[in-house]
């Protein structure tokens, strides 16, 4: 655990802080101005004095550390990252505080996705996405930039009813951030037949999207668990049948509507049949696969995203992270 940490030598008058000090640095930022925590609760969370908390802030504001964004790597817990790299061989893994009870962790791991497709998507490079509440966090954390010839491409069909999640609202919030050209899935998430979607997935329109996704540079992928608080119950995608179904066939949740067991294998099921989105072998051929989704009940899909080959950076929270390692 990372919470409970002292602070030595924030205020050292110019010495260079330790990692840990970085650390709980961070750790305040992110607090007072990512969670909109005041101070007085910061304090009491990490075991601090108020006045502690204010100085801590002071000084980061007064020495760069804070701009718009935290100038820091954007995860507080440098020993969960390089022990989440090393046990699952990942590129790189971000691991940001887990957030209070009362504050959405969808909210502060999209804020770190947005970051890093901020500062990682090349000038004329190509982004994929998913959908879900995690994709809209980051939608709405993208520095915005312009005339650099980016395009997003969303990687599933829509939903009929329009939420925060709705795809093509997410897609077009990326779009509009990066000044990109944007491609959709013109058709539905689910067909409603295996037959429909095979004639869907035929057609011009929907095929020269997919067919896009093996060329991405990147793309920032999402995990829906299939848990009993599942978003996609709450949302209504899948009924609670299905949802019985799939779980009963092995499954643990998908990643671009692949549905997998807990060892990252795909699951057969009706509903996969229907599923409008790329193959399995493009989504695996993708430059670089980003995987945002937080809170430990997301740790079993995490887990078969990466034993599926679908990860190669992993942005998370401590739950998850600290259930991952379990």
């Amino acid at each position: 655990m990372c919470y409970g940490r002292t602070v030595k030598k924030l205020d050292s008058g110019g010495e260079e802080g330790s990692r840990e000090d970085i650390a709980v640095m961070a750790r305040i930022c992110w607090a007072y101005f990512k969670e909109g925590q005041t101070q007085e609760a910061i304090a009491q969370r990490l075991g601090l004095t108020r006045k502690r908390v204010n100085r801590v802030l002071t000084e980061a504001r007064a020495s760069g550390f804070v701009k718009i964004t935290i100038d820091a790597p954007i995860g507080a817990c440098a020993e969960l990252e390089e022990r989440l790299a090393d046990s699952f061989g990942l590129q790189r893994a971000i691991v940001v505080p887990a957030p209070p009870p009362e504050v959405d962790v969808r909210t502060v791991v999209g804020a770190a996705a947005g970051q890093y497709i901020s500062t990682h998507l090349i000038p004329g490079g190509s982004l994929g996405i998913t959908w879900g509440g995690t994709i809209n966090a980051a939608a709405q954390n993208v520095i915005g930039r312009r005339n650099q010839g980016n395009t997003v491409v969303l990687l599933c069909g829509g939903l009929a009813r329009s939420t925060a999640i709705n795809p093509y609202d997410n897609a077009a919030m990326f779009a509009r951030a990066l000044d990109a050209t944007c491609y959709y899935v013109t058709a539905p998430m689910f067909a409603e037949t295996a037959d429909l979607r095979k004639l869907l997935v035929a057609s011009d329109p929907v095929r020269e999207v997919l067919q896009m996704t093996r060329k991405l540079d990147m793309a920032l992928l999402s995990a829906i668990d299939l848990s009993r608080d599942s978003r996609a119950l709450e949302y209504g995608v899948i009924s609670r049948d299905t949802w019985r179904s799939l779980r009963t066939a092995g499954a643990v949740g998908d990643i671009c509507g692949h549905y997998l067991d807990a060892n990252g294998t795909i699951v057969d099921h009706p509903i996969a049949r229907r599923t409008i989105n790329p193959s399995l072998a493009d989504l695996r051929a993708v430059g670089q696969k980003v995987l945002a989704a937080g809170g430990a009940h997301k740790a079993p899909i995490i887990l078969a995203a990466i034993r599926a080959d679908l990860c190669h950076v992993l942005i998370t929270d401590e739950a998850a992270a600290m259930e991952l390692l379990a």
